[in-house]
């Protein structure tokens, strides 16, 4: 009798010691960063969880776009009287941006002078030299100095050279070359048709364009344009930015797309815009910089969610543009095609499906590139490059690309 009274004994302690360590391990394991925990069995009746807000604030996601914070303070109470644990908790809005669709100016000076062309130089004897190319300059090669000096513009570079020609007969220029730093001495040629020492190259120190606006955050001034890269029209080269702007443009004519042609819009920019913003940076998947002034999208009076990747359908969308004027329009589109494995502005195929848009532009032409496209009342990319042999389709560029690459959005808020 003794002994069933005490294996009765031993044996409830020995359950009240499982449950208190199952209670613990419980304890240890509570959520630490859900707002709206969830408990099943037997603990969601024991244990009730408070919520209360502390701070409202606007946050910059790693040093850019700007998303709203509310913290509270989460309370886990046993019998809802006993307090367990306490947590503060963070919760972010969704990001949320205006698509563009505002037809742009785009004006870049490149980090250095781009050497985009091989010129002969004759020399006094009738020969034809290459100065530059024989020291090993290239094509795509960046000039950054001459004789010790930075040059920043074509003229600087021939008045460099023809200085250094005549005070020494030689010039040590300073280029990149790929991703090296080179330096060279170079024997420049007295050219009698012009009267001045040259090293017989092309350079090219500007770039300018028209494109499309792809989004803008109102809080932070932010934007992002264009949707690809920006090179130079003879190298295919990235241009590194010393400087840039974009200003309004209005768009005049159309050359429309066919089969073999892209076709492209035809615009001016203008002088009194009524916005303007720097590049600071230029990538592959577009350029970013800070706007200023006003920016106005009619169909759109307030900013609306970033759609990540993990949201973008095969199936209908919207696309922002201007085909005429200044004047922003919607067009239908359709996605026909999302290839996730790629981190360039290729990411998804896009297909013009709007008779109007096919009329007047024969589908997806040069100057689009930037537009954003809109797929269930998410911004989820923007239109970058036509299809040569098919002007109806092209690529376009997931907006969390777009996001990633100009340093305002890491993966893990994107993913």
């Amino acid at each position: 009798m003794e002994d069933d009274k005490r294996v009765k004994k031993r044996s409830g302690l020995l359950l009240i010691s499982l449950l208190f360590c199952t209670f613990l391990q419980f304890l240890v394991e509570l959520p630490q960063t859900q707002l709206e925990p969830k408990f099943i069995g037997f603990w969601s009746s024991i244990i009730k969880v408070e919520k209360n807000p502390t701070n409202h604030q606007t946050v910059s996601v790693s040093t850019g776009l700007s998303q709203k914070a509310e913290t509270f303070e989460v309370a886990y109470k046993l019998f809802g009287i006993f307090p367990l644990k306490t947590d503060e908790v963070q919760v972010m809005s969704p990001l949320k941006l205006i698509p563009g669709g505002q037809s742009i100016g785009v004006t870049l000076q490149t980090k250095g002078v781009m050497v985009v062309g091989q010129a002969p130089v004759t020399d006094k004897t009738g020969k034809n030299l290459y100065p530059a190319k024989d020291a090993g300059i290239h094509v795509g090669d960046i000039l950054l100095k001459i004789e010790g000096q930075e040059v920043r513009t074509d003229q600087e570079v021939s008045n460099a050279i023809n200085l250094a020609g005549k005070q020494k007969g030689t010039v040590k220029v300073l280029f990149k070359h790929e991703d090296q730093i080179l330096e060279k001495m170079v024997k420049p040629i007295f050219c009698a048709e012009t009267g001045r020492y040259r090293m017989g190259l092309f350079v090219r120190d500007e770039a300018a364009g028209v494109g499309t606006l792809s989004f803008y955050d109102p809080v932070t001034n932010l934007y992002g344009a264009l949707g690809h890269v920006i090179t130079d029209a003879d190298t295919n080269q990235k241009i590194e930015v010393y400087n840039g702007k974009i200003i309004g443009s209005t768009i005049y004519a159309i050359e429309k797309g066919k089969r073999g042609h892209p076709g492209e819009k035809i615009g001016s920019f203008i002088p009194n815009s009524a916005f303007s913003g720097t590049i600071e940076k230029n990538t592959m998947t577009g350029i970013f910089g800070r706007m200023s002034g006003r920016i106005e999208n009619p169909f759109f009076k307030e900013a609306i969610s970033v759609g990540w990747e993990s949201e973008v359908k095969v199936g209908p969308a919207k696309i922002y543009t201007v085909i005429q004027g200044e004047k922003i329009e919607e067009f239908d589109v359709n996605i026909d095609r999302v290839m996730h494995n790629r981190t360039d502005s290729k990411n998804m195929i896009v297909r013009v499906t709007d008779q109007r848009l096919l009329e007047a532009t024969g589908g997806i032409i040069q100057g689009m590139s930037g537009s954003p496209i809109v797929q269930n009342g998410k911004i989820i990319g923007a239109v970058t490059h036509v299809f040569v042999n098919d002007a109806h389709r092209g690529y376009g560029v997931f907006i969390q690309n777009m996001l990633n690459d100009s340093g305002n959005v890491g993966k893990k808020e994107a993913a």
